[in-house]
């Protein structure tokens, strides 16, 4: 939409790096509509791939909306707490994007949220022992199919 293939190539590896305790993996805006790309890969040793989806983006404000639920989403079906980093104005082509840059937690909730078209910078905390607990009194995670993303 806004010629993002025009300078960027698609990526072929899931990157999750460790920072601080958390396991973070990274992806960018399009990925967001892509639930199996971005779901958990578990492992005997270790059930959960990650903690926290990090999505940078360029998502314009017409879709504002589905952004929002997609971040959501994406924390409710993983447990996990995701990040949304949106832009804020008006690109060379007139697309205009609204930021809602988001923190959600593992359950959908958002715990950090700005007004539409404002930037911000904003420290929040993320609660690993909240997120492993819910994670052991919720064990959905254990019936999910086998299915692998490579």
């Amino acid at each position: 939409m806004a010629g993002e293939h025009e300078r960027y190539a698609m990526g072929q590896d899931r990157v999750v790096v460790s920072l601080k305790g958390f396991r973070i993996l990274l992806s960018v805006c399009y990925d967001l509509r892509f639930p199996v790309w971005l779901r958990q890969q578990s492992s005997t040793e270790q059930p959960f791939e990650y903690d926290l989806l990090l999505c940078v983006a360029n998502w314009p404000a017409p879709r504002a909306h589905p952004w929002r639920i997609l971040l959501q989403a994406r924390a409710v079906e993983n447990l996990c707490y995701v990040i949304g980093v949106n832009r804020v104005g008006d690109d060379a082509k007139g697309n205009n994007y609204s930021g809602d840059s988001m923190l959600v937690d593992f359950k959908g909730e958002p715990t950090c949220d700005y007004p539409k078209g404002q930037p911000f910078i904003k420290t929040c905390e993320l609660d690993k022992a909240a997120l492993n607990g819910f994670r052991e009194s919720f064990p959905a995670w254990q019936d999910a199919d086998s299915y692998l993303v490579f």
